[in-house]
């Protein structure tokens, strides 16, 4: 029995990544503006997606393992303002015709917030 797929797609890139053809919306999931990026570069910027400033602080700082960053960053899901911009979020993946893509400054995907936040969409 194959399992019905899901209409819509979430990708993830670096802002600073040449931008993909199939990139779809373009949004930007980061609390600060990247530096040196114009704002053409974004269909969108939800800035209440990004890390607190003290979560992004310690993970710099090797204060924290990959597994409490992830753990710390979906717990301040837990605030209002936050679940909001989420729902957002969610809305504009399922409206996207051409998917959507996150994006931050991060360098590597694999440990980046917005692989978290590409999850937590697909789960839903």
């Amino acid at each position: 029995m194959q399992t019905k797929r899901s209409t819509y797609r979430v990708k993830t890139a670096s802002i600073y990544a040449p931008e993909a053809p199939d990139a779809g919306l373009r949004v930007l999931v980061m609390r600060y503006w990247p530096r040196g990026i114009k704002k053409e570069r974004v269909d969108l910027w939800l800035r209440g997606l990004g890390p607190s400033a003290g979560l992004i602080k310690e993970w710099k700082a090797g204060a924290m393992s990959w597994a409490a960053f992830k753990r710390a960053y979906m717990a301040e899901f837990k605030d209002e303002a936050r679940k909001s911009g989420y729902e957002e979020l969610i809305r504009i993946v399922k409206d996207a015709k051409a998917g959507v893509t996150l994006l931050c400054a991060c360098a590597d995907d694999e440990r980046c917030h917005r692989r978290i936040l590409r999850e937590m969409a697909e789960k839903r």
